[in-house]
């Protein structure tokens, strides 16, 4: 078998007769579209629950800030939250920015909601921002303590701009006013 020719592509620079392999192979004009639901809540009643860094401590770092439940707690009192609402929460926890967004793209299509409680990721993750940007469903950005009373630092949120809404200060009930906002987002 003879291999075909390169093709020769024309063009208006002067770099026409440069020979060009034919790439027609990677066009994907033909793979199918995934259809788009007429609402959210037709995706899923799965809510993703994200904890950025240093969240996997909480019971132990900084107590008098944090309070003493752990992750797991926070996690089960989410989850009973949701139940009330027949929702499903789907909890991760990562220390790595990059982590966080692929949990993020995995939820295009696949869950309803987001809540996330970014931790310092909240100040400058961008990436973070871009990704929940892209995300159609509801966004909830969640703190445990206030950090708006807290360092200067932690005044600025990089993640507000694209959640639906922001709840600070309240605790581990700080998650249960995130999953009743999501809730009523997804009865509409």
């Amino acid at each position: 078998m003879v291999d075909a020719a390169p093709e020769v592509v024309a063009s208006d620079t002067d770099d026409a007769d440069i020979e060009r392999p034919d790439r027609s192979c990677l066009h994907v004009a033909n793979l199918p579209v995934r259809p788009r639901p007429d609402t959210i809540a037709e995706v899923s009643d799965l809510v993703l629950l994200l904890h950025g860094p240093n969240l996997n401590l909480l019971g132990e770092r900084e107590p008098h800030i944090y309070g003493t439940d752990t992750l797991d707690d926070y996690v089960a009192f989410a989850t009973a939250a949701a139940d009330e609402h027949d929702l499903t929460i789907e909890a991760h926890q990562s220390n790595f920015e990059g982590e966080l967004i692929q949990h993020v793209h995995g939820a295009r299509g696949r869950c309803a909601a987001i809540i996330i409680n970014p931790g310092a990721f909240t100040h400058y993750a961008w990436a973070i921002h871009d990704a929940l940007a892209a995300f159609d469903g509801p966004v909830v950005e969640v703190h445990i303590s206030n950090p708006n009373a807290r360092e200067p630092w932690r005044h600025t949120s990089v993640i507000a701009p694209v959640a639906t809404g922001s709840i600070v200060g309240f605790g581990k009930h700080g998650y249960d006013l995130a999953v009743r906002a999501v809730a009523a987002k997804l009865a509409g």
